[in-house]
């Protein structure tokens, strides 16, 4: 397992080639001490027994998929499946591949580029699909880009699943919280979307003024206000520590785990996509490129 170390003097990044994982972010809190703001572990061996994405490149699909199966130009393909549900990818998504490391850069914005190539029917999705996801800092700022072209029409969704922990607490409930998203998509109990399109407003999911998440459990696919840049920030007062998240995906799923302090935003397509009608497309055809683009700001408050 190999390990690319990215650095400015504001942030330092770690990242494995083993599910282009993000081991460890390190940035500066208000006293001016490096504070490690990802959940990781220290040994980069450990990582192929996680079992909740810790860090990882998530694909090919990111989120849940019903009925385990989705179909494309009438035909149907069979996805692998616990309780009829597919979740990230499959059996063994993209997180738990090794993948290249085709470039690392070390300039004024240093960054590590890294690729995989999915085979056709690898999880049960079509078409072979080059991968590509760069990491790249600038200031005080990550930026992660994925990109993905086919040889047929298939589906792609994917994003990064870093856990961010602000602080030393056991919870993240004093968080901070602020969302840009006036809707979401409605789930059912096991988290699957109905396909209905609801309103925040007045529930206890609306994080359009600035509050504390207090032990609101969060697993929540937002829908991305297109008038605003900025989706989402956090803020812990214990380390002074905020972050902006800045994304060109249409929604971003919200996740805080039971059992460990982190909150994740996953920017991403909506969950189910491929099984919703009303919900942007996830297809990707030959000739096309998919694309997606989020940044991570941080700052000192």
């Amino acid at each position: 397992m190999k390990q690319v170390t990215l650095n400015t003097p504001f942030i330092t990044l770690i990242v494995l080639d083993y599910g282009a994982i993000i081991q460890k972010l390190l940035v500066k809190d208000k006293d001016g001490n490096s504070r490690n703001v990802v959940v990781g572990y220290d040994y980069p061996s450990l990582y192929p027994t996680d079992k909740v994405f810790l860090g990882a490149c998530v694909g090919r699909f990111a989120g849940r998929i019903s009925n385990a199966a989705f179909e494309l130009d009438r035909q149907t393909y069979p996805l692998y499946g616990e309780h009829g549900v597919h979740l990230h990818g499959g059996k063994e998504g993209f997180g738990k591949k090794y993948w290249k490391i085709e470039e690392v850069g070390r300039g004024r914005e240093p960054f590590v580029r890294l690729s995989y190539f999915s085979k056709h029917l690898e999880e049960g999705y079509p078409g072979n699909l080059n991968v590509n996801v760069t990491y790249r800092l600038s200031n005080n700022t990550l930026q992660i880009t994925h990109e993905a072209t086919t040889d047929r029409t298939t589906i792609v969704n994917l994003t990064n699943h870093s856990y961010f922990r602000l602080d030393d607490a056991e919870s993240v409930n004093h968080y901070e919280l602020e969302l840009n998203c006036t809707k979401m998509a409605e789930t059912y109990e096991n988290l699957l979307p109905t396909g209905n399109i609801v309103s925040v407003n007045g529930t206890e999911y609306d994080f359009m003024t600035r509050k504390k998440i207090a032990g609101q459990p969060l697993d929540t696919p937002y829908l991305v206000d297109a008038r605003s840049e900025r989706v989402a920030k956090v803020y812990s007062k214990k380390t002074g520590i905020s972050m902006e998240v800045i994304t060109d995906q249409p929604a971003v799923v919200v996740y805080t785990p039971p059992h460990f302090p982190g909150i994740c935003f996953e920017t991403q397509n909506l969950p189910d996509a491929p099984n919703h009608r009303n919900f942007p497309s996830s297809v990707l055809r030959p000739g096309e490129k998919y694309f997606n683009d989020s940044k991570f700001v941080f700052g000192i408050e």
